[in-house]
């Protein structure tokens, strides 16, 4: 993947903001996070997803990711659904919105569900707007597609909100040349990234190197693992943990790490998250 002059000065910066690196086996100022989407969720039944919650408050972790999906019922009574998500106690780092089919135009969510769900979620406390997107064929399909995330990014910058790019398998193909366009053509004022770090791995690309390259656009990553082809709780698959902690350490990127849980035959639960939390602090918080 090229990495353009721009890219440099950015992760330069950040290696020289001063921060103090923490040594091997230390405890890392990064967050960490879980999204939801383990568990089967009725989004009717927001006592169902604040139950979820409360689990992964008892199992640690300092915030939570969920689909717009979950919460979208609760926008038109926002201030009491905001008063029971403040009382479990995790911060809400982002409402993700995923879908089967994207905007033709610009391969992201059409722009009338994510104000919706932008301005629904900044209600709800949500610190960022997290959009995934379908590949771009050509670089005029991928210029639609960085445009649109610049005009996601200034709506969501209005609200109050970050606004989060989240990438699957394929714009880490061809050695990245989606992702290394959407990064140098995406405004870094308004534009992040949440590196999905297992969908990327799985691509082929070298994650710790990408991390070192890149953490400066970083506002979290989404952490899973694979054996054989097949998802495996973190920390039991081919995932380089280890390595990409290094990498994390040796910038000193302060942001989310957040476990992900994405499984074709059905929703593993506390089957995998459990295993996967014992892997985050084991390798981030020194076992606690």
């Amino acid at each position: 993947m090229r990495v353009t002059r721009r890219e440099v000065l950015l992760a330069a910066a950040g290696l020289a903001a001063g921060r103090r690196m923490p040594g091997a086996g230390a405890a890392m100022p990064v967050q960490l996070g879980c999204q939801t989407n383990a568990w089967a969720i009725d989004p009717r039944d927001f006592s169902n997803v604040l139950g979820i919650l409360r689990k992964l408050k008892d199992y640690g972790y300092d915030g939570f990711e969920t689909g717009f999906a979950n919460v979208e019922g609760q926008f038109d009574a926002a201030a009491a659904a905001r008063q029971k998500l403040d009382a479990v106690g995790l911060k809400f780092i982002g409402v993700h919105i995923f879908l089967t089919r994207y905007d033709q135009e610009t391969h992201i969510a059409p722009a009338e569900l994510y104000e919706r769900v932008a301005a629904g979620g900044a209600k709800l406390g949500a610190e960022r707007l997290i959009l995934s997107g379908a590949p771009a064929a050509d670089e005029a399909a991928r210029r639609r597609k960085a445009e649109g995330l610049n005009r996601a990014g200034a709506l969501a910058q209005k609200l109050g909100l970050k606004l989060a790019y989240h990438n699957h398998g394929p714009e880490f193909a061809n050695h990245g040349e989606e992702i290394g366009f959407l990064l140098r053509e995406t405004d870094p004022a308004r534009v992040w990234f949440l590196l999905d770090a297992g969908h990327a791995f799985r691509a082929g690309a070298d994650i710790p190197a990408f991390i070192r390259q890149n953490h400066g656009r970083l506002t979290g990553m989404h952490l899973r693992d694979s054996k054989d082809g097949r998802e495996t709780p973190l920390g039991t698959g081919d995932f380089p943990l280890e390595a990409v902690a290094a990498a994390i350490r040796q910038t000193g990127w302060e942001g989310w790490v957040i476990n992900e849980e994405e499984r074709t035959g059905g929703k593993p639960g506390d089957a995998a998250v459990k295993p996967a939390r014992d892997a985050l602090f084991r390798v981030f918080r020194n076992g606690a």
